[in-house]
């Protein structure tokens, strides 16, 4: 297995080639290295990663975002230096992501106006930037080649420098966000001056032997912006500076393309690594949206990459290195890409943690343990909440059984997961499912329980994990026949739409709806490969084959906004989606009756009108399904109710509840 084999960036020697990119956690407050940050780290080398980056730590002498590791001064090298040390002890190599945010730094942190090479406002920020002087421009380069030695002091084996995501270096190449007439702007050439000189000054710094990484944009995916072809020559640049290597990721922040959400295919962004590494002579890693190790050897046996980057890979399982080397494949926990844990605790000012992994950030906090004890435990739904629930109290050593009432475990979750673009929630489940078989708990399927069935059964505890069921509004028409359940239409328990369709509730469910009947009727990814090869139709002609399918599809709303309990991350994607497919959303609107030829509806202006539709789907939210847990009280000694049986919520709540519970019998 390529994957598994040892490799060499410069002078250092890597047990494999799985890299683990800085990403961004809020482990750290007022710039120092946190127990909790080491404690993250040492389960990942524990695990068996090759290499693992850390970041991004900012350069300056001044904070300039959120909760950021800092090196601007000598007083935070102790905190990285038993960082170093710590995952060294495990085997693994460590390096320092140093990055400076330019025009997306904030001033309400950094107390000062943000700066950047032209005066052109942050998307993300909404702040304007002060366009950069010369002496800005030398005090910055020589705040990263300062902060370079300390990396080199701390004792990490290589610096990176971040020239991607919009963030300084890569703002100075772009020319959407550069248009300087001094030599730092223009030509291509004089673009990359400013990366070219930092590159430079911190080789100069660090001396000839230490090797420096550049984390690269593969595309910045702005109009206008640069091209991997444009970043092919930047990269040849930095490689004549003194790069060594270089760490290929996607566009930038404020891209309307999609880089690490559900929707974004496995691997989609190898071709930009692919790209750089037939332009370069020095190792080159892939990144983005790849979660399971076979894929990664499948990029290095084709030649795409040198090296393959995994962060939320290795947030959501540590041991995924260890797992595969033992042909443990079916037992490693991917990342489903939610981002739930992750980006969207992060762009709300939280610190990160996973869906599919609770003990994220809580790795000293969160032990399993064995029991004192051994009980016999039943757990009462096959829901995610349920599995993980048994998954861990198993795995401390209790005796556990599992009742689904259905004939498929999954709940909820497995709903979601037939929605086209958000198949990888049933990863989730495979693992949850195959940790359950090898743990020796049986699952007992079509299952009902019942007071008289748990008795007789004489559990030391029950685990309720019963889930919720869907809520039917009070609406006159809701019986009619061609009304019908957003759950069953999923799980194919009802045939299918008719043409025109009406989707009530435009949350969570709602959306996810719309998206899986507007796939309805549309050209696959196959055949839009050979049309486009063949060129049998225009590209615009294609585009509209694969997006707009058979139905017409209206989503009602009665709030302003429509999909609340979708992730800020997913939200605009989705968004984005609907509107592409042609899904109408109508906020501020009430469906007040149903009737055989559609829906009568009032908008924001009070008049009522009738939305024609052949098939009306009701997606309005869902109601705990917990009635057994008062009887069970007086009948059993230890009674816990865990997920959505408990409160509705999201799978990142049922899992992490799942686990507290589990961990706690």
């Amino acid at each position: 297995m390529r994957l598994l084999e040892n490799y060499r960036i410069k002078n250092i020697e890597l047990r494999n080639r799985i890299i683990m990119p800085a990403i961004h956690l809020g482990f750290s407050k007022d710039g120092y290295v946190s127990e909790q940050l080491i404690e993250f780290y040492k389960e990942r080398a524990n695990g068996g990663v090759g290499l693992i980056l850390v970041g991004g730590i900012n350069p300056a002498p001044y904070p300039v975002s959120l909760d950021m590791e800092e090196l601007g001064d000598d007083k935070y090298i102790s905190g990285h230096s038993k960082l170093v040390t710590t995952v060294h002890n495990a085997g693994a190599k460590i390096g320092a992501q140093l990055l400076h945010p330019g025009r997306n730094a904030r001033s309400n942190i950094s107390k000062k106006q943000p700066i950047a090479p032209s005066a052109i406002p942050s998307p993300l920020t909404r702040e304007m930037p002060r366009e950069m002087t010369l002496d800005d421009i030398k005090e910055v380069i020589d705040h990263f080649a300062s902060a370079a030695r300390r990396v080199q002091v701390a004792g990490y084996d290589l610096v990176e420098i971040i020239a991607a995501g919009g963030y300084l270096i890569n703002s100075f190449y772009s020319p959407i966000t550069n248009i300087r007439t001094d030599h730092y702007g223009g030509s291509l050439e004089n673009r990359s001056r400013f990366g070219v000189e930092l590159i430079q000054a911190v080789r100069e710094t660090v001396g000839v032997d230490y090797p420096i990484m550049v984390r690269l944009s593969g595309s910045d995916f702005i109009p206008g912006g640069n091209t991997n072809t444009e970043v092919q020559q930047f990269a040849l640049r930095l490689q004549a500076a003194g790069a060594d290597a270089f760490n290929i990721t996607g566009g930038w922040h404020e891209s309307k393309v999609p880089q690490i959400t559900m929707n974004v295919p496995a691997g989609a962004y190898v071709y930009l690594a692919k790209g750089i590494k037939q332009a370069v002579e020095v190792p080159v890693i892939a990144c983005n949206r790849i979660n399971d190790p076979m894929l990664a050897e499948e990029i290095l046996e084709q030649g795409s990459a040198d090296l393959v980057g995994m962060a939320r890979a290795l947030i959501a399982d540590p041991e995924l290195p260890k797992k595969f080397a033992e042909g443990r494949q079916k037992e490693i926990r991917k990342c489903v890409g939610c981002n739930q844990g992750c980006l969207d605790r992060i762009m709300r000012g939280k610190s990160c943690t996973c869906l599919v992994n609770p003990r994220v950030g809580r790795e000293r906090e969160l032990p399993i343990v064995p029991a004192a004890s051994r009980k016999k435990v039943l757990v009462v739904g096959g829901g995610v909440a349920g599995m993980e629930t048994a998954r861990v109290a198993a795995t401390r050593g209790h005796e556990v059984r599992l009742w689904e009432k259905s004939d498929l475990a999954g709940g909820a979750l497995r709903k979601a997961g037939m929605v086209p673009d958000r198949t990888d929630l049933l990863d989730l489940l495979d693992y949850l499912i195959e940790s359950l078989s090898v743990l020796g708990v049986k699952m007992e399927f079509n299952k009902e329980a019942n007071l008289d069935g748990i008795k007789s059964f004489a559990p030391d505890v029950v685990v309720l994990a019963t889930g919720s069921k869907p809520v039917l509004p009070s609406i006159p028409g809701i019986e009619l026949e061609h009304v019908l359940e957003a759950g069953e239409l999923l799980l194919g328990k009802v045939k299918g739409v008719g043409r025109k369709v009406v989707i009530i509730g435009g949350g969570a469910v709602g959306c996810e709806m719309g998206i899986f009947i507007a796939k309805q009727g549309t050209i696959n990814s196959d055949i839009v490969k050979f049309l486009l090869l063949n060129e049998a139709e225009t590209a615009e002609t294609i585009k509209k084959l694969a997006t707009l399918g058979t139905k017409e599809i209206v989503i009602l709303e009665m709030d302003e906004t429509a999909g609340k309990g979708l992730g800020i991350s997913t939200r605009w994607s989705m968004m984005q989606d609907l509107k592409r497919m042609g899904v109408k959303i109508l906020t501020s609107t009430l469906a007040q009756a149903i009737k055989p030829d559609g829906v009568v509806i009032t908008g924001s202006d009070g008049k009522m009108d009738l939305l024609p539709a052949d098939s009306i789907v009701i997606a309005v939210g869902s109601s705990p399904e917990n009635g057994l847990y008062e009887e069970l009280l007086d009948e059993v000694a230890e009674v816990h109710l865990v997920g959505d049986a408990k409160r509705v919520r999201t799978a990142l709540e049922a899992i992490r509840e799942g686990f507290i519970v589990g961990n706690s019998i």
